[in-house]
């Protein structure tokens, strides 16, 4: 049973990692502007990204180091809504291209790290919050979909919090095959398609730049910690050039951008994977084995989505980021950081660029603005 128990574990993470959030990836990807099939495809080209980034990652330095698509990334896709979907692909191409500058370049990872943490919680609370307020949306719309929905999400994050979220997806699905037609006269084939990139100044500042930035701040960096928290200390360098090469190989083929796993790193890395922390990499390699079988149901996935109202899928994805949300607005308590919030939230675009990008300007020329005031109140009270 030992020998299986880093196997099981590999499983569970990925199960956990494709259910809880696959919504979130359509949804964001139908945003920036994807047909149903480019949106497929993008998903499958992530689950293979995930997957083979995961098997290298885990088989070289021999630890259990998770991997996953961004999902704040995708939900900031949400937020900036664009109607070519070439030049979508290109900024994502961008973005993987600064993660591998961010690794050949240790001054950068560094200063991304420099970010003031409540500055980089409130970009990714402004990012969050209109898809976390689905499900309310959902329950004024379709109740009768919605709330066994909400239901069973709330008993299991109850009883069984690992399972909240793939038990809701479950209820949706049921609700879906209860009022729709059928799966009749849609391909479930896993769509392979390529998207050739389009370079536009203004994807670039508006994708690329805030996608790269909450990647790091939200996934790299927090993906790093936990796996300190459990003794590995994996070279980043390595780690950077390896998702970085991967998200903009994937993006030719619709994905965003894959990382560093935050939330479920734990489930492999963790003791329950294996008591013999040398035993744990098992795990990690499964879950990118499993990743990429599970992508091949992508054609699956988007055929739910297409059945399904928008409204529903879009609560699903809410109450999977309910738990980030929540985390990310404890860090709002100061002035800049709620101004990051209100900015990102706004959904306002200037110059073609999103709201993230401004919310992350203002709130950063706040923080440097109060910081002398701070230091000088702090003088006054010493003396």
């Amino acid at each position: 049973m030992e020998r299986l128990r880093p196997i099981i574990a590999g499983l569970v993470t990925a199960l956990v990692g494709f259910a809880s959030s696959f919504t979130v990836v359509l949804a964001g990807l139908r945003a920036a502007g994807a047909d149903e099939r480019q949106a497929a495809s993008g998903l499958l080209a992530l689950c293979v990204a995930v997957g083979v980034t995961a098997i290298f990652l885990g088989v070289r330095q021999r630890m259990p180091i998770s991997v996953a698509w961004s999902t704040p990334g995708a939900a900031l896709l949400l937020t900036t809504p664009h109607a070519d979907f070439g030049t979508a692909v290109g900024a994502f191409v961008v973005c993987g291209g600064l993660i591998m500058v961010a690794g050949l370049f240790p001054p950068l990872a560094r200063a991304i790290e420099a970010i003031p943490q409540p500055i980089a919680s409130a970009m990714l609370a402004g990012v969050l919050l209109k898809l976390c307020l689905a499900p309310v949306v959902a329950m004024t719309q379709i109740p009768l979909m919605a709330a066994p929905v909400i239901l069973i999400w709330v008993l299991l994050y109850r009883f069984a919090r690992l399972w909240a979220v793939p038990g809701a997806l479950v209820a949706a699905i049921v609700a879906i095959a209860l009022s729709s037609p059928g799966l009749g006269g849609i391909d479930l084939a896993p769509p392979v398609e390529f998207t050739a990139p389009v370079w536009d100044l203004s994807a670039i500042a508006g994708i690329a730049l805030p996608l790269f930035l909450v990647t790091m701040a939200s996934q790299n960096v927090p993906g790093m910690a936990v796996l300190a928290g459990y003794g590995y200390r994996p070279r980043l360098r390595e780690v950077l050039l390896t998702t970085g090469a991967a998200s903009s190989a994937g993006a030719l083929f619709g994905g965003h951008a894959v990382n560093l796993a935050a939330i479920t790193a734990a489930l492999a890395a963790s003791p329950e994977a294996a008591e013999a922390p040398e035993r744990r990499w098992v795990a990690s390699v499964t879950a990118g084995a499993v990743m990429i079988v599970l992508g091949l149901s992508s054609g699956l996935a988007v055929a739910l989505v297409v059945l399904a109202p928008p409204v529903l899928i879009e609560a699903v994805a809410g109450l999977a980021l309910l738990g980030a949300m929540s985390n990310a607005l404890l860090q709002v308590r100061e002035v800049a950081a709620a101004i990051t919030f209100v900015v990102t939230f706004s959904g306002v675009s200037y110059l073609g660029v999103g709201s993230a990008f401004w919310g992350l300007v203002a709130g950063g020329l706040v923080h440097l603005l109060m910081r002398p005031s701070l230091r000088s109140t702090r003088a006054t009270e010493s003396t």
